[in-house]
């Protein structure tokens, strides 16, 4: 017998929404790390609780305590969920310039794509898979083509670091451009650029003569451009050492 239907009396609505209701997923650490990373994307790093996530997840934040200890480690698996995004080729040592080239601009485009994900990085050394993943391609790479272990070491860390901070630095940018209601990056940094700009040329001349006379040059060149100069002149030190 049809247990929904007895004699042609239809089933309660309620126990038709019961049973009509979609299973829940059953909660994992790689479930609350996506779901972490959405709300990293769409509302920013300041948005990134245990609580947000649970909210996300439709659960209480005291499930997700015995598959993620706290929001620190959050943030670690977070970070090293996006270096994953990373695409790195066999190293080549004898390419190496290039390949390191390569390299900072891939994790640049990853690091652009996540809001400001690259906070994470700052605070904390990351040690996940993903994190060694991309340091033994740097690491391997440098002492390859020659250098000193305790030099390639050096390199790799300072190369990271200006990696990271030019992506966070972009970041809060991008933060600023959406609490304007921006939705154009081009427009919101020929509107940031034009104030700098009209502040500088406010300056008293006598006092700021080389900043007043070159206020053009000071502002000319994107964020894509200053990043890919800064790399080179990292490239161009590290190839300095270079035995």
């Amino acid at each position: 017998m049809d247990r929904e239907r007895t004699e042609g009396v239809p089933a309660p609505p309620w126990r038709k929404s019961r049973r009509s209701a979609p299973p829940k997923r059953q909660l994992s650490q790689e479930l609350i790390v996506e779901a972490g990373l959405r709300i990293l994307d769409a509302e920013g790093l300041d948005a990134l609780s245990m609580r947000r996530v649970a909210q996300e997840l439709d659960t209480g934040p005291a499930s997700l305590y015995a598959h993620v200890a706290n929001k620190d480690e959050l943030l670690e698996l977070v970070y090293d969920r996006v270096l994953g995004e990373i695409r790195l080729p066999e190293r080549d040592p004898a390419r190496w310039k290039e390949q390191l080239r390569g390299y900072a601009m891939e994790v640049h485009r990853v690091l652009a794509a996540h809001a400001d994900v690259a906070r994470a990085a700052l605070a904390n050394i990351p040690t996940g898979e993903n994190s060694i993943r991309v340091g033994e391609f740097v690491f391997g790479l440098l002492i390859e083509a020659g250098m000193a272990p305790r030099q390639a070491s050096l390199a790799m860390d300072r190369l990271s670091l200006y990696v990271v901070g030019d992506a966070y630095e972009g970041s809060l940018h991008y933060a600023r451009m959406r609490e304007a209601g921006l939705t154009d990056p081009e427009e919101y940094f020929e509107h940031f650029s034009g104030q700098i700009a009209a502040y500088y040329r406010e300056l008293p001349a006598d006092r700021f003569p080389t900043v007043s006379k070159f206020i053009d040059d000071l502002i000319a060149d994107d964020g894509e451009d200053r990043f890919r100069y800064g790399l080179e002149l990292l490239l161009d030190g590290i190839e300095a050492r270079m035995p």
